[in-house]
């Protein structure tokens, strides 16, 4: 911390709202551009793999980058990167505003989830940084949680009215004011920071994940349109696979590496971070196909649009609040089964839609469906970081945020995959039936990753990965000794 840092007092609550507030509009994009797609479709001529990479791109980019922007904040100092992802942010929302093409748009919303990938793991360490105390710690990190879940749902809304008073290019200039007061707010309040002991990087591990994550997407959006035979499709796919069998070739053999491969011996991290992927792209898939089917099926416009999914926001806070008691109370296993089976419904409920499906059944599903995940979100980084050895748990909770984004971009790409092309109503069954498997699929997960047969396997794996007590004549080695959060 600088000396200037050390002389000023420290204003947690001030802190943790300029944290809220800069991880909420990097939450809100995720959902607020998607009511915008259909105007920019017609605006720019964009293709449905278009608007699918429109959105994909600036999740995948944080995907990727979450771990590395953590490593660098606890190198460089917290506050340092922290306003260099806000200003980055700013910078990539003011370009695509003002994007001449769809090529350039996809381009800027890849500098925005650059930015992006700064804020949300550097916050959540700024936020640790300054709350001590371990009562309020973990208030604090509930309620900067529960920020990007109420911004992601209110995105819709949001998009809608600035759609519908402005033009589709609003959805992305509005964070640049808010961006530029977040960085005065940080540079005069937020105290700097480093981790005791920072991370080594990792290059080659680095490289891997995003040669993985791209190519995933890619051979997804474009496989459709190009047939899986093409032979850049099949490039795609068989560089996915050498670079996973290089994650698993490389990592172990890293002293430090940027995925230790071991934590996924653990079944509540494994499973957490599945259902993370799986509740994520179930969300991703549904704001995607939900705005094509209300705006260019339905025929609503843009406000109307956002307002009919309201229902799911409202639904979706009193889950998470629902959820977060019931953690507390009786552990993950019941949200988690509940979300699921909500899920599912929403899903499945959605899959005999038409043009004409009455407003109110449409309203009843998505209330389901947002009840869900509400659910769902509050209790999987409890369930990731269950067994593992304290200074573990924020390496642990920037993989289940990267599985959250990727699964983001996965569910874009998969859905928009089945219906580009081809009438919407038709394909659209598929995609909603798809949604609805999510659902059972996070339900079986629930059970197995919070079992005790899990449990028992988690703490046998936490004692192996946590470092010798003080004294032990066991070496301790550099994969094995304190890290600093990247979380």
């Amino acid at each position: 911390m600088s000396s200037s840092d050390t002389a000023r007092p420290v204003h947690r609550r001030l802190v943790l709202a300029i944290c809220c507030l800069s991880v909420g509009v990097t939450g809100i994009n995720l959902s607020i551009v998607n009511v915008a797609l259909p105007s920019i479709s017609r605006d720019l001529h964009a293709s449905v793999s278009s608007l699918q990479w429109t959105v994909s791109t600036y999740s995948l980019v944080m995907a990727c980058l979450l771990l590395f922007s953590g490593s660098l904040a606890d190198r460089f100092g917290r506050k340092r990167i922290f306003q260099l992802g806000l200003a980055l942010f700013a910078l990539g929302s003011l370009l695509s505003g003002l994007a001449p093409s769809v090529g350039w748009l996809i381009l800027f919303a890849g500098l925005q989830g650059v930015g992006g990938s700064m804020l949300n793991p550097v916050a959540m360490s700024i936020v640790v940084s300054v709350f001590t105390d371990r009562r309020e710690r973990a208030r604090a990190i509930g309620l900067w949680g529960s920020v990007i879940g109420i911004t992601i749902a209110i995105g819709p809304v949001l998009g809608g009215l600035l759609v519908s008073g402005v033009n589709w290019r609003s959805v992305y200039l509005v964070n640049v004011p808010v961006g530029i007061v977040a960085i005065l707010l940080a540079r005069r309040f937020v105290p700097e920071s480093r981790a005791a002991r920072a991370r080594a990087f990792d290059p080659p591990g680095q490289a891997l994940i995003v040669v993985l994550f791209a190519s995933i997407i890619a051979a997804t959006i474009e496989g459709p349109r190009q047939g899986w035979a093409d032979p850049w499709i099949v490039g795609l796919i068989v560089l996915a696979v050498l670079a996973f069998v290089g994650l698993l070739a490389v990592e172990p053999r890293r002293s430090e590496p940027l995925i230790d491969l071991r934590f996924f011996r653990s079944p509540p991290f494994s499973g957490a971070n599945t259902i993370s992927v799986v509740m994520s792209a179930g969300l991703g898939g549904f704001l995607f196909l939900n705005t094509l089917y209300l705006q260019d099926v339905r025929h609503e416009s843009p406000l109307r649009a956002g307002l009919m999914i309201v229902p799911m926001a409202v639904a979706q806070a009193v889950a998470a609040n629902l959820s977060g008691r019931l953690v507390a109370s009786r552990g993950a296993r019941p949200p988690l089964v509940l979300g699921g089976a909500l899920l599912a419904l929403g899903g499945f409920s959605l899959v005999a839609l038409t043009a004409r499906t009455p407003g109110a059944y449409l309203l009843a599903a998505y209330a389901l469906f947002g009840l869900g995940v509400g659910m769902i979100s509050p209790p999987i980084t409890n369930t990731a970081v269950s067994g593992l050895p304290p200074d573990q748990v924020g390496v642990a909770g920037a993989l289940a945020a990267s599985a959250r984004q990727f699964g983001a971009s996965i569910g874009v790409a998969v859905t928009g995959s089945i219906v580009a092309g081809a009438d919407f109503i038709d394909a659209s069954h598929t995609a909603w039936a798809l949604l609805g498997a999510c659902g059972v699929a996070v339900l079986a997960l629930g059970i197995v990753s919070t079992s005790g047969w899990a449990r028992s396997v988690a703490a046998r794996n936490g004692q192996r990965l946590a470092p010798p007590s003080p004294g032990s004549i066991t070496s301790i080695t550099p994969s094995t000794s304190s890290r600093g959060s990247s979380g």
